[in-house]
């Protein structure tokens, strides 16, 4: 039997792939507005989830959303994971193997899926999907 992948375009569906092939025991975050999206007792990560509807070679990263998952991990002794999906695959990043990302900031939406679309100010960085894990890679696939 092989996976299908077909792109994921809520971060729903992101986190039940990677709970049903990966990470049995991911659960939510139970603060809506946390930092971070989901987290595993069973391999100490917390992570942060990110669904692109075009594929890009680098992905980007909130500097925020960098800074708030490293101090998580900090004072709970997890690992933090930025896990990105595009119409082309999904790519984990151990964010402490990324420790210089070149920041800028750029007027990018406010939020991606909702009303306020308005341009803000974003210190952001990026991750190159090579230097990621392909999770695709992992689990037999058809493209």
């Amino acid at each position: 039997m092989t996976y299908k992948y077909q792109g994921f375009y809520k971060e729903v569906e992101l986190f039940n792939f990677i709970k049903d092939y990966f990470i049995s025991d991911l659960h939510k975050s139970k603060n809506s507005v946390a930092r971070y999206d989901c987290s595993s007792n069973m391999f100490n990560v917390d992570i942060e989830l990110k669904c692109r509807r075009r594929h890009y070679n680098e992905l980007i990263i909130e500097r925020a959303k960098f800074d708030a998952l490293i101090s998580l991990s900090e004072i709970n002794s997890t690992v933090p994971v930025y896990i990105n999906s595009t119409p082309k695959g999904v790519w984990a990043f151990y964010l402490r193997n990324h420790p210089h990302i070149q920041w800028e900031i750029k007027d990018l939406p406010e939020h991606t899926d909702f009303n306020r679309r308005d341009n803000i100010p974003k210190e952001i960085g990026y991750l190159n999907i090579n230097q990621g894990i392909s999770l695709l890679d992992i689990i037999p696939n058809e493209i």
